[in-house]
């Protein structure tokens, strides 16, 4: 019997990650997706909904039309500086529109649920490693929308049943080590991509945000997951569900903490390219130090990242980027070859 799961974000870089994951592991991923960020080519896995979460007939549509079992929840704005300049945006798109899909469930009688959240809702903690009883003080919009979700669904647990868990990602990185999906996010902010596009030649010197930070070589440390090892996590946490596991936040990380300039070395290694690099100062807000404790992912789930190595983040990182470079140049000399017979 197939067990359809909607994956909300599905055409998105953690979605459609888990899509696949789904897929291997038995699952039929229905992904609902508006595609204002996400992209049609990455959803190989299962249909793909046009569709907006903050539509709630178009939600519900979904629901019934492929008889979902449950809802994995990633469709949300993530930008945290967008976040700052546009709060009202962020809370609408991750607050509000989630408000729909939870009434949508509810309606539908769907009671399990699996909720992309994040570490931001930490904020500054005041010690690192990060537990999930360190207490939650979100310095921006989006990981106070993230926050403001997470206390939404013990009232819709108590209200309708609903069973939910919400993962607290620590940083995402990597892609798909067959090559299939990867990271195409636009604009680009996260550190490796950016890396890796500076040693290529296909985007701008890299800016290190800060090197005066008080850690071992002066850049922020954080801790990196690698996304097949998230998609991991969320199969496992749906399971979970399945089998009657208690509601609640989990936090997804390594547990070890790598420096930008550690994350860099490693790009320049494995490009074999000089990497231009401009140091800057800080962003405003940015601690110095974020490592998950995950003991309780660790524990219930029976999660581990099998894949979160630097090497491996950066090299399957680094081999999307190359095949995207790769890519442009073929289409290039293509046109130049078309228009030249003309």
């Amino acid at each position: 019997m197939t067990r359809n799961i909607l994956v909300t974000g599905g055409a998105g870089y953690i979605g459609s990650h888990t899509c696949k994951a789904l897929a291997l592991r038995g699952y039929q991923p229905i992904a609902f997706d508006n595609l204002r960020r996400g992209s049609r080519s990455a959803v190989k896995w299962g249909p793909l909904v046009v569709g907006d979460v903050g539509n709630k007939r178009e939600l519900r549509q979904a629901i019934e039309r492929h008889k979902v079992e449950a809802v994995l929840h990633f469709a949300a704005l993530a930008y945290v500086g967008e976040s700052v300049g546009n709060p009202a945006w962020y809370f609408r798109n991750n607050v509000a529109s989630t408000i729909n899909l939870l009434e949508a469930m509810a309606q539908t009688g769907l009671d399990r649920l699996v909720f992309s959240s994040t570490c931001a809702v930490y904020g500054t903690p005041a010690q690192v490693p990060i537990s999930e009883s360190t207490p939650t003080n979100p310095i921006n919009p989006y990981g106070e929308s993230k926050l403001q979700t997470e206390r939404m669904l013990p009232w819709f647990g108590n209200a309708h049943g609903l069973n939910w868990v919400a993962l607290r990602y620590f940083n995402a990185a990597g892609c798909d080590p067959d090559g299939e999906i990867g990271e195409n996010h636009d604009p680009e902010t996260h550190l490796i991509p950016l890396a890796i596009q500076a040693a290529l030649g296909s985007g701008p010197a890299l800016k290190i945000l800060g090197t005066d930070y008080p850690t071992q070589d002066g850049t922020a440390v954080r801790d990196y997951v690698h996304v097949t090892d998230l998609a991991d996590a969320h199969v496992r946490a749906l399971d979970y569900l399945r089998d009657d596991g208690e509601s609640g936040a989990f936090n997804l990380g390594t547990e070890r903490g790598l420096s930008v300039r550690e994350i860099v070395d490693e790009v320049r290694s494995v490009s074999s390219n000089e990497l231009p690099a401009v140091e800057s100062p800080r962003r405003a807000g940015d601690p110095a130090l974020l490592v998950a404790d995950a003991a309780r992912a660790h524990h219930l789930l029976g999660w581990r990242p099998r894949h979160s190595d630097l090497a491996t983040i950066v090299g399957t990182a680094h081999a999307w980027e190359r095949n995207k470079v790769l890519a442009v140049t073929a289409e290039k000399q293509w046109q130049t070859y078309f228009h030249s017979i003309l």
